[in-house]
């Protein structure tokens, strides 16, 4: 495992800042990396009651549809930076990109970035991002872990934001993303994944099932949007968790922690990021940040 950023040394001079202040951390020696700095629990101040958050970006080159996508080029920069951007815009946390790829880190390191090598055989993001979190605060400092897919170069970082706000009730486990259905030709669609529950207040609800199938009645009907907001121990139990019988028929894997009886909040926002996962996608893309 490997530590990467293109920040400059910390304020004593080298490159030796711990993770957490309440022990030593493993990875202080690597260089040019400053390290995520945390008070201890007991030393958080009264008067700033929001949990410690960090966001991590999972990327990696290996897609059957759009090779490289992650370095693909929007307006003179990666993909990837452009997502780490908008992440950072969030203002909720540090932001780190976890990837198998010394290219993809290196990318991120020459925008100023901080980057985390992972194992290459992550089966999925959540995986992947959850070493990298081990990796980052063996100390367990970090409460809350949002996980910001790579191929979101259009997110609005007010949208990554208002995925922590049902992590205010202390029932709810994952929060994620979903806008309304609009256009009718999407509740057809299998690429598109629809997310329904009952409401718990306007713009808020509870899911009780993801699927790709055909969303009939008379709605709303809801677009996911694959950004998770974790509580760490949430993370912790899911990745540990054997895939379940829904997640395998549907490809789904948020069905394994639903199955696993772990409580997962939507918070509705306006609209649906552009994903890019083919070359058409990509053009899209670069018209809309160029435009």
């Amino acid at each position: 495992m490997t530590v990467r950023g293109g920040l400059p040394p910390g304020p004593g001079g080298g490159d030796e800042i711990p993770v957490c202040l309440t022990s030593g951390n493993p990875y202080k020696r690597l260089r040019h990396f400053r390290h995520l700095r945390y008070p201890s629990r007991g030393a958080r101040r009264s008067d700033n009651p929001m949990p410690d958050a960090i966001i991590l970006i999972p990327a990696r080159l290996a897609s059957t549809r759009l090779p490289g996508k992650p370095l693909a080029d929007l307006h003179g920069a990666p993909m990837i930076v452009h997502v780490l951007r908008r992440a950072e815009a969030a203002r909720i946390g540090d932001v780190v990109v976890a990837t198998d790829s010394e290219a993809i880190a290196a990318a991120v390191e020459k925008a100023g970035g901080r980057a985390v090598m992972t194992r290459s055989d992550h089966v999925s993001g959540s995986d992947r991002v959850y070493e990298a979190l081990e990796a980052l605060d063996p100390e367990h400092c970090v409460d809350i872990v949002v996980n910001v897919q790579g191929d979101l170069p259009t997110i609005n970082p007010a949208d990554i934001r208002a995925a922590l706000k049902p992590l205010d009730d202390a029932q709810v486990d994952i929060a994620t993303l979903a806008a309304v259905i609009t256009d009718s030709a999407e509740r057809t669609n299998p690429n598109v994944v629809k997310v329904s529950g009952p409401q718990i207040a306007p713009g808020h609800f509870q899911a009780k099932n993801f699927t790709r199938k055909n969303a009939t009645g008379a709605g709303p009907h809801y677009h996911h949007i694959g950004l998770y907001a974790y509580r760490r121990t949430a993370l912790e139990r899911f990745v540990k968790l054997p895939p379940s019988a829904n997640e395998q028929r549907e490809k789904l894997e948020q069905l394994r922690a639903l199955d696993a009886g772990m409580r997962i909040d939507v918070t509705v926002v306006k609209s649906v990021p552009l994903g890019v996962d083919t070359p058409e996608d990509l053009e899209r893309t670069r018209k809309l940040l160029g435009g």
